[in-house]
Parts: C-alpha cells; structure tokens; sequence
C-alpha cells in the first residue's frame, strides 16, 4: 500500500477530521483520494495533515510527527499564504520571504535525509483580490509571489516537481469573478478546489 500525504495550511486542511483520517474535508485532497483511490483499488492510502493557519515555520515545527513518521511515499505541500497574511494581524506574525525560503529549504533537506525515496511535489502559493485581500491588495499579491518564487527556488534546487497555479487562478477569472474561483480571495470554492486538484494530479499520476 502507498502513502500519499498531503500538506499544508487551510487551504489543504479544508475542515478535515481530526481523528478520523478517511474524512479529508472539503478540499482538493478529497477530491485527490476520489480519483487515486477509484484507480487505484487497494494500492494507495490518502492522507490530509493540513492545519489551518500554519506558516511554513509551523509545518517545520511539525515535520517529525506529520510528515517523517508517516512514511509517505508520495507528499504534496502548499504553504505560504499565512507567511503574509498573517503580517496583517493586529500583533503582525509573519515569516519574511527570507525566512520562508531557509526553512522551507531546510525542511525539505531533512525531510529527504530521512526519506530519500519520497516523491515531493511543491504547490504555488497563490492569491486574487477578494474580502481577505482586497484592502491591502498591492502588498498582499506582491508578498505572496515573493514566495511563489521561494517556494519554486526550493524545489528547483531539489530537483522537485513544482505545481504553478498563480496563473491558472488568473486565467480562471476570465470565465468568472474571482470569488468564484477563491471565496474571500485565499480559500478556494469547489471549483477553485478542482482545479488544484486536477494540476496536482497532472504530476502525481506520471510517478503512480
């Protein structure tokens, strides 16, 4: 049986069930377990380990538990958003760009010193104007593709599969608004769900 673990922040954590890993939420990686499991019966466990709100230094902090001890052989990661997002608290709590390309450098450096065989394929953080970005709209989207760019420097060092979808989200929303797309701007609907599901699937399918 092989693993495929998916992680990230709320984006990928999408309401999931805590203690019940067949109840992935929401999100794309139920609709990733749909189709890996519909064609592949019996061969591949689907695991979410999302956390809302995490910030790529939280995901490190995590990292042993949530991703070393589950063995994956297959692991997906999006984090970013809440690297910028979460500057914009009341008491600011974000990771600079630089500090998001070190740990994220350095967490998949040891994620691949304790499993070298792991496949890791690394998501494009992304955003569109909506009721969560809208007000500081500029610095937001200029933020989060500082580190789409990081998160694509990470995996081109490692010689990872890089999910680009930054640019899919904007083409989208020349068929429809882009809360149709991202409901406030960060957390995609069923269709902006879809869509990542059907990118990431592009790639995984040609290692399965």
């Amino acid at each position: 049986m092989k693993t495929f673990l998916l992680q990230g922040d709320s984006i990928t954590d999408a309401g999931r069930n805590r203690e019940n890993d067949a109840a992935r939420g929401n999100g794309y990686p139920t609709l990733i377990a749909a189709e890996l499991m519909y064609e592949h019966p019996g061969e591949v466990c689907v695991i979410n380990r999302g956390i809302s709100g995490n910030r790529v230094v939280d995901l490190y902090a995590r990292m042993k538990k949530d991703i070393v001890q589950l063995k994956p052989d297959y692991l997906s990661i999006l984090i970013g958003v809440n690297d910028v997002w979460h500057d914009y608290a009341d008491i600011p709590n974000g990771v600079s760009d630089e500090k998001y390309r070190k740990v994220y450098d350095l967490m998949i450096e040891e994620i691949l010193q304790e499993l070298p065989e792991v496949k890791i394929y690394i998501l494009e953080p992304f955003v569109l104007p909506g009721t969560a970005t809208q007000a500081r709209w500029e610095e937001f989207s200029s933020e989060v593709k500082k580190r789409a760019v990081s998160a694509r420097a990470v995996a081109e060092k490692y010689r990872l599969p890089f999910i680009p979808l930054q640019e899919k989200f904007d083409a989208l929303c020349n068929l429809a608004a882009p809360d149709w797309w991202l409901r406030d701007g960060v957390h995609p609907s069923a269709a902006g769900h879809e869509m990542i599901a059907r990118e990431l699937l592009k790639a995984v399918k040609k290692d399965l």
